[in-house]
C-alpha cells in the first residue's frame, strides 16, 4: 500500500525509541522507502546500526560526517520526503517543533520539509498532561501537523496513564490511511446548501470519554472510543466547516487540517474547554461520554491494597450539556446524545427537553452493533418538536453523514 512512498522517520530520545525498529520494518514491508534521522538523545536508547540495517539506508544524526566536510543536507531531505514521521516524539522535541528551535539535524529537516508531518508523542503521564506540553501539541496541530494519540497504559515510570507511544502497527495504519485519503479532503456539498453559506459557521464537537483519577494509577472512566464524535467532526470538516474538537483520551488521530483538536482528560477539563468554545460556535454537538461522578478526594499517592474492604466517596461532576444549554443563544443549534438500556425513547425525550436541546441522537445498548467500541451504530434522531427519524445499522461514518444532514437542516432555518 505504500509502494514508492518516501518516508523520513525521526527518532527522538525516549524509551519508546525501541519501537522504531519494528516501525521501520513494517514500513519497508509495505513498500515504502525509509530514511531515518536520529536525535543525539535517541542513540542512548537504540543503535543507529539497527535502524540502518532495517531501513537499508545510512542513519543520519549530525549535520556533517567525519572530518571530510560531508554535509547531510536537511534542505534536500525536506524536498525528498513524501511524509515526515516523528516517532517517538519526546516532550523536549515537541517543544522545539512548536517554537522553531533548530539545534539538531531532525529539527532542521522538520523546518525544511514541504510534506505533511505526523508525530507520535511518548512520555510519562504528568509530562503529557502538563499545560506546556498540551499547548505545544495544540500549536503543532494548528500548523496542520498530524498527531497520533498516545495510548493509556503502563509507563516506564511504573505509573499507569496516557503517554505510551502508539504501536507501530497503528502508526502504519494511520500512514497508509493518510496516503489513501490525502487528496480526498475537498469539501463536498450536502442538503442543497451553497458552500459559501456553510463555510463561515464554526462547529464545536465533544468526543470520547473522560478519565477521573482515583490515585496516580487508577481511575474511573467508561468504554467510549470516541469514534462517533470523530466521524461527525470529519464529516463537518469535509464539508468546509471549521471544527473545534474537544476530546478525552482516545486512540484516534485527526488528519483534516480544518479540525482544531483540543485534548482533555477529566470532566472538569472538558467543561472548561467546551464552555469557552461554545460561546463562538454556531453548532454544538456534545457527543462525549462524560463521567457523571468523580472521586471526592483523589489520592496523590498510590493507594495500597489492604485486607479490609475499600470504599470511594464520589461527587457529581458538572453537567456540561446542561451548562451549555442554559447559555445557548437562539441562533445556535445544540445537539446531545443519549445511550440507553431501557425506556430509551422516553429517557431521550426527557433529556432533550431538560437540557434545552434542538436535537438528540439516541442509541440503545439493546441493539446489536450499536454503542461503545463498535465501528457501526444504529441511531434514532429526535428533534425538539418530537419528530423521530429511525435509521438502520450503518457504519459510524455513514451515521455521521445522517446526523450532520439533520443538523444542517436545523441550522439554516
Amino acid at each position: 500500500m505504500l509502494k514508492g512512498k518516501k518516508i523520513i522517520l525521526g527518532v527522538t530520545g525516549s524509551i519508546a525509541a525501541y519501537k522504531a525498529a519494528l516501525l521501520v520494518r513494517l514500513l519497508k514491508k509495505s513498500g515504502a522507502e525509509v530514511r531515518v534521522i536520529m536525535t543525539p538523545g535517541a542513540r542512548d536508547f537504540i543503535t543507529p546500526l539497527t535502524l540502518a540495517t532495517l531501513s537499508g539506508n545510512a542513519v543520519l544524526s549530525e549535520f556533517t560526517e567525519g572530518n571530510e566536510g560531508v554535509w547531510n543536507n536537511h534542505v534536500d531531505l525536506g524536498l525528498w520526503a513524501d511524509l515526515l514521521v516523528i516517532a517517538p516524539a519526546s516532550a523536549n522535541e515537541l517543544a522545539k517543533m512548536a517554537n522553531g528551535f533548530c539545534d539538531n539535524l531532525l529539527m532542521a529537516t522538520y523546518l525544511s520539509v514541504r510534506c505533511k508531518v505526523l508525530f507520535a508523542p511518548a512520555m510519562d503521564l504528568d509530562m503529557y498532561k502538563h499545560p506546556a506540553t498540551q499547548t505545544n501539541i495544540n500549536k503543532l496541530q494548528s500548523f496542520g501537523n498530524i498527531m497520533v494519540e498516545p495510548a493509556v497504559g503502563e509507563l516506564a515510570s511504573g505509573l499507569v496513564g496516557q503517554g505510551r507511544m502508539a504501536e507501530p502497527e497503528e502508526l502504519v495504519a494511520v500512514i497508509t490511511d493518510f496516503f489513501l485519503n490525502k487528496n480526498s479532503q475537498i469539501p463536498t456539498m450536502n442538503v442543497g446548501m451553497p458552500l459559501a453559506k456553510k463555510s463561515n459557521k464554526r462547529i464545536l464537537i465533544t468526543a470520547g470519554p473522560t478519565v477521573e483519577a482515583i490515585d496516580p494509577v487508577r481511575f474511573i472512566s467508561n468504554h467510549s472510543s470516541g469514534k462517533m464524535g470523530f466521524a461527525i467532526a470529519e464529516e463537518f470538516a469535509n464539508q468546509g466547516y471549521t471544527v473545534d474538537l474537544v476530546t478525552g483520551p482516545v486512540h484516534i488521530s485527526t488528519v483534516n487540517p480544518a479540525i482544531n483538536r483540543i485534548n482533555v482528560v477529566s470532566a472538569a477539563d472538558m467543561y472548561k474547554a467546551a464552555t469557552r468554545l461554545a460561546a463562538k460556535a454556531d453548532i454544538i454537538v456534545m457527543a462525549a461520554a462524560v463521567a457523571d461522578y468523580k472521586p471526592s478526594k483523589p489520592s496523590d499517592k498510590k493507594i495500597k491494597k489492604k485486607d479490609t474492604e475499600m470504599s470511594i466517596e464520589l461527587e457529581k461532576t458538572t453537567d456540561i450539556l446542561a451548562a451549555v444549554g442554559k447559555t445557548k443563544k437562539k441562533s445556535q443549534v445544540l445537539v446531545g446524545f443519549a445511550l440507553e438500556t431501557d425506556n430509551e425513547l422516553a429517557n431521550a425525550q426527557k433529556k432533550l427537553k431538560e437540557k434545552n436541546l434542538d436535537l438528540i441522537v439516541l442509541n440503545s445498548l439493546q441493539d446489536k452493533g450499536a454503542g461503545f467500541g463498535h465501528d457501526t451504530n444504529k441511531i434514532k434522531i429526535i428533534t425538539a418538536n418530537n419528530k423521530t427519524f429511525n435509521f438502520e445499522l450503518k457504519t459510524k461514518k455513514e451515521a455521521a453523514a445522517d446526523i450532520v444532514q439533520h443538523i444542517l437542516t436545523l441550522a439554516v432555518k
